[in-house]
């Protein structure tokens, strides 16, 4: 639901008519208001609203107005409460001596956390009211309150509260109607105060089970119980009680599933807690789109429920729609175009990925997507040229990105360029030295330019860094076996990758080829089946090649 602005009051000349509907339309109105903070019925508060609205127009002077349509349309979402508080002082412009105007506003800024200014405001409400000035205090002493909750507060504060507490307690005598505020922190029902209060001082000394209790009592005692569901729920976050809190959030929406405060909790917490619940997660965000508030960060978000849902077609189309909204945003275009790269439309990822560079909010962020992009230009399209140039300007801008130099390295393999390939693993080790990843792949680069000796000692380094890399000690087998013609090293070097991966058919194979240098006609039999017998599933290796070894075993010289 989209942000609604109150209509601003405009200097015209009310005709009598006009007068007499807009006190017919208050008068509405307040009935309507005080039946739903009675009875709590969604009906009642969209006539209040629509009475208060009819109000405006008949007479933009009347200021009971302003506040009260703000409180209403906040409750409901309908409005921020920056814009509330703007309502509200509005109000105070046409009637700055009215107490209500003034108490209403400083709740408001008691809402943003602007306890300074709030204060203010219901200290000049209470010097407006005097005698009948029970509220302002009342209200006063909670926001009192709630500062020392959020800040470190003094004995000062805690002195400030109690005095305003009791003698607005006491000064009830002479104010009896009790403000008809909504349900977050002022209620027309003093017992909801009261609830909210020693809820609020028990969470404070630490009573989180006392106060709970307190807030289930209120929920039976009052008939705010969307409220003091919401209290429940930010308590059972605090320590921790994860499914608790969910439960609360789920309960105030079902009497009021447009409550934006509390859908943003919820999803928040669906997020971090229960990333597997992507149905409900969307749903809350789908309902937030309807308030028409940051709307581009709701899509983003949206687009990586859908792509953990692996649902392509709805990531890129909310992707799509968060870079309408924010078309400068570099997060939106890097999301975009992975998700057009996980739908194979590669053209549009590049464009997309070159977007998010060029835009470079971060170059440690930057040179991240300068690998995506990379990775299209190498494994997609084969244009090593511009994979080397990409990767190149990576590093450029993060010359610490250990996976850009493998990817580096990787793509001057692919053409066979050792060199470059070499100096990039190099890179890599000299970046991370405590990364097994690089010492192995220098390992390849190594052995393949007849550079034996350094092989070897690159993937004994591989292996004291990470001994459980099968790939690696089956390499370094290849290097005894193969460089250094030391059959039987080698095989302990294959049994070892077997022993970590028993699926691996090429260090079956290759122990084969060890066991039949030495002799071990058997073994070496035995080895070569293994390996004829995963290579149906995995593919591997020739068929052919395996075949041809296992009959040699057995031919008569």
């Amino acid at each position: 639901m989209a942000e609604q602005t109150l209509i601003q009051p405009l200097i015209t000349s009310e005709s009598g008519e006009k007068n007499r509907q807009a006190k017919m339309a208050l008068e509405q109105a307040r009935l309507y208001h005080e039946r739903y903070l009675i009875r709590k019925d969604n009906t009642d508060l969209q006539d209040a609203i629509t009475n208060y609205i009819d109000a405006v127009k008949y007479d933009p002077t009347i200021p009971e107005t302003y506040y009260r349509l703000a409180s209403l349309m906040w409750e409901q979402g309908q409005i921020s409460v920056n814009t509330a508080i703007d309502q509200c002082k509005t109000a105070v412009s046409l009637a700055p001596n009215n107490m209500n105007a003034h108490m209403y506003t400083g709740f408001f800024m008691q809402m943003a956390e602007n306890y300074s200014d709030a204060i203010d405001e219901f200290k000049s409400a209470i010097n407006k009211g005097k005698l009948k000035s029970a509220r302002p205090r009342l209200v006063l002493s909670q926001a009192i309150l709630q500062k020392i909750n959020s800040e470190q507060g003094s004995f000062g504060d805690y002195m400030s509260f109690l005095y305003y507490f009791l003698s607005g307690s006491i000064m009830l005598a002479w104010d009896k109607p009790l403000l008809n505020m909504m349900y977050k922190k002022m209620s027309d029902d003093f017992s909801v105060f009261t609830y909210n209060t020693v809820g609020n001082f028990l969470e404070k000394f630490h009573m989180p089970k006392k106060a709970e209790s307190i807030y289930k009592q209120a929920i039976i005692g009052t008939k705010h119980a969307q409220h003091f569901y919401n209290k429940i729920g930010d308590l059972a976050l605090k320590n921790d009680e994860i499914d608790l809190c969910v439960d609360c959030y789920r309960k105030v929406l079902e009497s009021n599933p447009l409550n934006r405060e509390v859908l943003v909790k919820l999803v928040t917490v669906l997020q971090s807690y229960f990333p597997e619940n992507t149905a409900e997660t969307i749903e809350c965000y789908e309902k937030l789109l309807e308030f028409d508030v940051d709307t581009a960060a709701i899509y983003y978000e949206l687009g990586h429920l859908y792509l953990r849902k692996e649902d392509k077609i709805n990531s890129i189309s909310a992707f799509k729609l968060a870079l309408e909204r924010d078309t400068k945003n570099p997060y939106y275009n890097n999301s975009l175009a992975f998700s057009y790269a996980k739908a194979e439309l590669y053209d549009d990822a590049i464009e997309h990925y070159q977007k998010a560079i060029a835009l470079n909010p971060d170059n440690e962020w930057t040179s991240i997507v300068c690998q995506a992009l990379g990775s299209i230009y190498a494994e997609v399209q084969g244009n090593v040229e511009a994979a080397i140039a990409t990767y190149q300007a990576g590093l450029i801008l993060d010359p610490t990105n250990y996976d850009l130099y493998i990817s580096l390295g990787d793509t001057y393999m692919s053409v066979y360029d050792l060199d470059n390939a070499i100096k990039a693993y190099c890179d890599a080790i000299m970046a991370d030295p405590t990364n097994y990843r690089g010492y192995s792949k220098a390992g390849i680069a190594l052995y393949e330019k007849d550079f034996v000796e350094e092989a070897l000692v690159s993937y004994h380094k591989s292996i004291e860094l990470n001994p459980e890399n099968a790939f690696a000690q089956n390499n370094l087998g290849i290097v005894y076996m193969d460089g250094l013609l030391d059959a039987e090293e080698a095989l302990e070097y294959f049994e070892e990758a077997i022993n970590i991966d028993p699926t691996y058919t090429l260090a079956y194979f290759n122990a084969g080829r060890a066991s039949q240098k030495m002799g071990f006609t058997n073994d070496a039999a035995n080895y070569y089946q293994m390996a004829l017998d995963l290579n149906k599933e995995t593919e591997e290796l020739d068929e052919e090649d395996i075949k041809e070894h296992l009959r040699s075993l057995f031919e008569v010289e």
